[in-house]
């Protein structure tokens, strides 16, 4: 069985994604099946959390692009996941589709795209099949071998996962090296990204995609490493062997979108549709972001922040003792993980749960400490305010002081400060 095989690079997208920009942290199963009921209502980001004090950190999250859980559950732009295919049919019209375009002939496109090379481990799925069309293969160039994939979906036009697939992550949490997003003359969104499979760096293995997605939803991301496989394969070269112009070239070919409207829409059976679950509100970056700062001790200067639309954002702060980064969620709905997420905390007076852990914040960096409070409003709205410290001052960067900025004093009175109620 060809390498490649063992991890195909649209199957196992989304699991691979959590593992790897989260730190490969291992949680409480049962904790972390309740938390994924309630991530599929919530728009939630790049997740940092661990079991810490014995206490799994559900649903605690952070952003940066590199991780995007939209409402549909699918994943980050680097790591395009099956999920994305999910969605073609329910953003497809109801125009018949074109005759399938087989397995065979996306790989054949695909090499005609390429410069001139041999092939060898070729993969792939025709537009009938599931989840969804691909073409897969190792290139070799003399300069050395290295994978290609083309991945091929339909997205919703306008919509929150566009915006998240064609948007520069934030550096934060997703370190590269080259990232841009341009419209082109004719509507469609493409980004052009210079990065790594590990965000943490743990290996060589460069990761280079493009991603376009054009004015009726048709999404396609080309991806290239520096190596025959993405994962699990030695480098063979410096870089991936396309450039930045010639990545373009070829997600731009008209071939792919072509294929992407020949995926089938599978129709509703009549009567199977129900109604939409009614989303908790979403506390917005912007006032999540001004709350936090204004709750700050005023010996901690802030030298970078950032956040998301909402429910998340974060500061980088520094006493003078070096950068510390501290990041908070806001969410609603969580009362169904209660008891997962607070078992081993206290109840203040007015029903308040509070969960305070401090433990290792990246278990693939040396040194790293993680401190975090974590409390319930009581209400049905399930109100949560996370607020989370590190003593490095970007994810998996190495430790910048010994100890993260706040003290856990100061991390409990932000995150039990009344300020969070005008944010319910």
């Amino acid at each position: 069985m060809p390498e490649h095989q063992h991890q195909d690079p649209f199957e196992d997208r989304l699991a691979a994604a959590l593992r790897d920009t989260g730190g490969d942290f291992r949680a409480d199963g049962t904790a972390l099946a309740a938390g994924g009921r309630t991530r599929g209502r919530r728009a939630l980001t790049r997740r940092r959390a661990g079991v810490l004090g014995g206490v799994a950190g559900i649903a605690l999250v952070g952003v940066g692009g590199a991780l995007l859980l939209p409402p549909d559950g699918s994943s980050d732009p680097e790591r395009r996941t099956v999920a994305s295919q999910a969605t073609a049919g329910a953003s497809a019209s109801a125009t018949p589709a074109p005759p399938p375009v087989s397995g065979d002939a996306l790989l054949s496109s695909l090499k005609e795209l390429l410069p001139e090379g041999k092939f060898s481990e070729e993969d792939a799925r025709g537009s009938g099949e599931k989840p969804g069309p691909y073409a897969y293969l190792v290139y070799d160039d003399a300069e050395g071998a290295a994978a290609i994939s083309v991945g091929l979906a339909r997205v919703e036009p306008g919509s929150e996962q566009v915006r998240q697939l064609t948007e520069c992550p934030d550096e934060t949490f997703t370190p590269y090296d080259e990232c841009s997003s341009t419209r082109l003359p004719d509507g469609s969104l493409l980004k052009l990204f210079q990065g790594y499979e590990y965000p943490d760096r743990r290996v060589d293995t460069k990761l280079w995609s493009a991603d376009l997605v054009t004015s009726k939803g048709q999404h396609v991301t080309v991806s290239e490493w520096n190596s025959p496989a993405q994962k699990g394969a030695p480098v063979t070269r410096e870089d991936p062997p396309l450039s930045t112009a010639q990545l373009k070239e070829v997600v731009t070919a008209d071939v792919w979108r072509r294929a992407v409207d020949a995926i089938p829409v599978e129709p509703t059976p009549p009567g199977s549709a129900s109604a939409p679950e009614h989303a908790p509100p979403g506390a917005s970056g912007k006032d999540i972001s001004q709350t936090l700062v204004g709750l700050l001790p005023k010996n901690l200067d802030v030298v970078e922040q950032g956040g998301q639309d909402s429910g998340f954002s974060y500061v980088v702060v520094d006493d003078g003792r070096g950068g510390s980064l501290v990041q908070i969620n806001v969410q609603h709905g969580m009362n169904d993980v209660a008891d997962q997420l607070y078992r081993s905390g206290e109840t203040l007076p007015d029903g308040t749960r509070v969960a305070v852990r401090q433990g290792d914040g990246d278990d693939r960096v040396a040194g790293v400490v993680m401190w975090t409070v974590d409390t319930l409003r009581p209400g049905e709205d399930g109100f949560r305010v996370v607020v989370s410290a590190f003593n490095n001052d970007a994810t998996h960067a190495e430790p910048t002081r010994d100890a993260p900025a706040p003290t856990i004093d100061q991390l409990r009175e932000i995150a039990l400060s009344p300020e969070w109620e005008k944010l319910r």
